[in-house]
């Protein structure tokens, strides 16, 4: 018979917020502050608000002009770097009490953590060794947090997101049958992982609200509406999950891709917005030549001025798999020309080579100048080794320097925001 195991997840409450408070000396829950970049307008997104905000009615992805102007609060400039050192150190605690192989980030703030082989290490019940474990972390980093515990992967999940608020010690705890009668009743039910608000429209076509009612609707109707992802869908309502930590781990996927995508400082014009896709062609088909790979198609998005008019996209086969700037410039740029709407502000962009296989798969049609490739070839590679040793702004490309060019400024960054 199978061990019964047990897992967490632990999640570190308003992360980026918290670390801006630690790093201040300061108390998230008493302290209202921010994190925002100001230099982007009234309008900038606030990556993360602290506790003391959140218990004055201030949602958490809002926008500085949306903090009611009676709030005084601070106001953090991201500091990406500084983020995803905490996480590492946080990491490194949990490798004090644990094996690697048992821990599964999730995200920058959040873990999933299999402690089935450590709780008669520890002699602790599951609950005092995640207490163990959110103390450990708020007395080393001054970062509070919350845990959820669950015999299976979406338990502790749904024990974190749903139970553990509610919580006087932060931590929430889930198995089937409690799962059952505390939960299946619960609305909504997006508050459960993985239900989106469209996966919650299509049942509720249906007359299914809550987990209970998903659990007893006919499989036939689940699988008809929701193809194959309807056995994870039924598995959930039921508060079942067979992917271990293990499994993850083993996990290799069976197609791969690249991509990106940006939120532009302000509304760009066509001819702008232009030359920020031409750097997003280069930063991919750099990605795909340090990675020893090539793509066979391109997609690209635009999306306009809030309240103007839907995003607009398209995508395009190549005629030959390539990572070669200058004939994948060409079918982005041709592909630029047809989907993007020139007399509208554009605030958004996004691009994803698909149909990615090893460089080694490369051919080419008479027409191709082998040589000319080759000597390209080796000119991005040898740009590559300059990055890496100097710096990614160590070598630019004059479109770099136009009027509108992201990249000088996007390399200072992580994950789109100021390191």
């Amino acid at each position: 018979m199978e061990k019964k195991r047990t897992y967490f997840c632990i999640d570190m409450k308003c992360f980026y917020a918290s670390v801006e408070c630690a790093e201040r000396g300061l108390n998230p829950f008493e302290t209202p502050l921010v994190v925002a970049d100001k230099t982007r307008g009234k309008n900038a997104l606030c990556l993360a608000i602290s506790p003391k905000l959140k218990s004055l009615g201030v949602a958490n992805r809002c926008r500085l002009s949306e903090i009611p102007q009676n709030v005084s609060y601070l106001v953090a400039v991201p500091r990406m770097s500084l983020y995803v050192d905490y996480a590492a150190r946080i990491y490194g605690l949990y490798l004090r009490y644990m094996d690697k192989s048992d821990i599964h980030v999730y995200s920058i703030d959040e873990a999933f953590l299999d402690v089935t082989d450590y709780l008669k290490i520890y002699r602790k019940t599951a609950e005092e060794y995640a207490k163990f474990l959110i103390d450990e972390i708020a007395e080393s980093f001054h970062i509070p947090a919350t845990a959820g515990v669950g015999t299976n992967l979406y338990l502790a999940k749904i024990a974190l997101d749903i139970t553990a608020k509610h919580s006087p010690r932060h931590i929430g705890v889930l198995d089937e049958e409690r799962y059952r009668a505390e939960l299946w009743r619960h609305r909504p039910i997006t508050d459960f992982w993985q239900i989106s608000v469209g996966t919650a429209r299509r049942l509720g076509h249906y007359g299914l609200y809550d987990m209970e009612s998903v659990a007893h609707a006919p499989e036939a109707l689940l699988y008809k509406t929701f193809g194959i992802n309807a056995e994870l869908l039924i598995d959930h309502a039921w508060g079942r999950e067979s992917c271990t930590i293990a499994d993850i781990k083993a996990y290799k996927g069976k197609s791969r891709s690249v991509s990106s995508s940006q939120i532009l400082p302000k509304d760009y014009t066509y001819e702008q917005a232009r030359i920020v896709m031409m750097e997003m062609t280069l930063e991919g088909c750099r990605r795909l030549m340090k990675q020893k790979l090539i793509a066979g198609g391109v997609s690209i998005f635009v999306g306009y001025s809030y309240g103007t008019i839907p995003p607009t996209g398209g995508r395009v086969k190549m005629d030959a798999a390539t990572a070669l700037f200058s004939r994948v410039r060409a079918h982005v740029s041709k592909l630029f020309e047809e989907v993007a709407v020139s007399s509208v502000p554009i605030r958004r962009l996004g691009i994803a080579f698909d149909g990615v296989v090893d460089e080694g798969c490369e051919g080419y049609d008479f027409f191709a100048d082998f040589e000319k490739n080759e000597k390209e070839k080796r000119a991005e590679r040898a740009a590559l080794e300059i990055a890496r040793k100097m710096g990614k702004n160590a070598i630019l490309r004059a479109m770099d320097l136009e009027d509108g060019a992201t990249t000088v400024e996007r390399n200072g960054m992580i994950g789109g925001h100021r390191a």
